[in-house]
């Protein structure tokens, strides 16, 4: 697995206590979350923060003043890994869960499978689409230990397969490393899906952040060579890492993912490499042709330095003629995919997001219908 991957977790006695405080911080009267705060009601852009985040995000920068990949990288991704049972919570039921590895460019390629409950699966006969997820992290830090609850959640309320990819991360492995693990965890999905319990019709990848730029890169060079996965699920995707866009000013500081974290993300990405911010590899929306993409499911944080290239993404594959359905949560920020267990509002939007991924992929045609309109034909 990933460098400090395997680092035990091991919270201290304050954060175990801020875990136990921060779901009781929802049931306060919003007044008082501000006052706790200590700071009124945050309003950008006409968007105002939900009070319990901004409470949480008060608290939680008096506690960590670090960016995600301060003050060193090992380090960063140990904290990363502790931090994500302070916000996750109690861990969702799934069916099962199990760990193994798969053949990869770069030595085994380790993953994470969870089956649905079947009292999630539809009743229909037919077996449940699989998402292959990349986690985010900009492309150094978090595994799949800080996203194990995003994928049982949408495992659980989407009904759905997920198979959880760790792939290689810079500064150790720097582009296309990630890349290249990514289109090799997807094309071993579409052979094997049926080995899984999984539609081997309805395969499909997604990501948030980083894990959202390796996404949708590898679902349209998988579509060119004739192999498109079913849907892609976007959520909060890194797409331009050239342009200015106003959500990098407005929310460049204090809202989790600082402008600082992305400058760095990027530097550990693709410097020395000789590849730059204009290649569609690393930023999607330069792509030259973004025609007939698999369907997507763009989600986007109002306060978040990502949401405008997210949202001008979606408008890109949209113009291209693809179908898109843009969500954005207009009070979250980024990273809410990732505090569902501490926050009322972030958890409600991963409803959403898991009844909205799996109402897309009831459009897709299973694998006995599809063999169906070829036996007729």
């Amino acid at each position: 697995m990933n460098a400090d991957a395997t680092a035990p977790i091991r919270a201290t006695i304050a954060e175990r206590i801020q875990a136990f405080a921060m779901p009781v911080t929802g049931w306060l009267p919003t007044r008082v979350q501000h006052w706790l705060s200590g700071e009124a009601p945050i309003v950008i852009d006409g968007q105002t923060l939900d009070p319990q985040l901004q409470l949480i995000r008060a608290l939680h920068y008096k506690q960590n003043p670090y960016g995600y990949c301060e003050p060193n990288v090992p380090a960063a991704r140990v904290r990363l890994r502790r931090e994500a049972t302070i916000f996750t919570g109690p861990r969702t039921p799934v069916g099962n869960v199990r760990d193994f590895t798969i053949p990869g460019d770069g030595g085994p390629l380790h993953v994470r499978h969870y089956a649905p409950p079947a009292e999630t699966v539809a009743p229909n006969g037919g077996s449940p689409p699989l998402l292959v997820f990349l986690h985010g992290g900009g492309f150094v830090v978090c595994d799949l230990e800080t996203h194990d609850e995003p994928c049982r959640f949408l495992c659980r309320h989407a009904g759905m397969h997920v198979l959880s990819i760790d792939y290689r991360l810079a500064p150790e492995h720097p582009f296309p490393a990630a890349l290249h693990d990514t289109e090799t965890a997807l094309r071993w999905a579409q052979q094997n899906a049926a080995t899984l319990g999984a539609d081997p019709a309805r395969i499909t990848i997604g990501g948030d952040s980083a894990g959202g730029n390796l996404a949708t890169v590898a679902s349209r060079l998988a579509a060119r060579d004739g192999r498109p996965p079913a849907a892609q699920l976007l959520i909060y995707p890194a797409t331009d890492a050239l342009t200015p866009r106003p959500s990098r000013a407005l929310f460049g500081d204090g809202f989790f993912l600082h402008s600082r974290d992305v400058e760095a993300f990027a530097r550990y990405y693709v410097s020395g490499t000789g590849v730059h911010g204009d290649d569609p590899r690393v930023s999607p929306i330069y792509a030259a042709d973004l025609h007939d993409l698999p369907p997507a499911l763009v989600v986007t944080a109002g306060f978040d330095v990502l949401r405008d290239e997210g949202d001008a993404y979606a408008a890109a594959l949209k113009s291209a003629g693809n179908v898109v359905q843009l969500l954005r949560f207009p009070t979250l920020g980024h990273v809410f995919i990732n505090m569902t267990g501490a926050i009322t509002a972030a958890r409600d939007a991963m409803l959403q997001i898991a009844r909205d991924w799996r109402t897309l992929l009831d459009t897709v045609p299973s694998a006995p219908a599809a063999h169906d309109r070829r036996k007729e034909a």
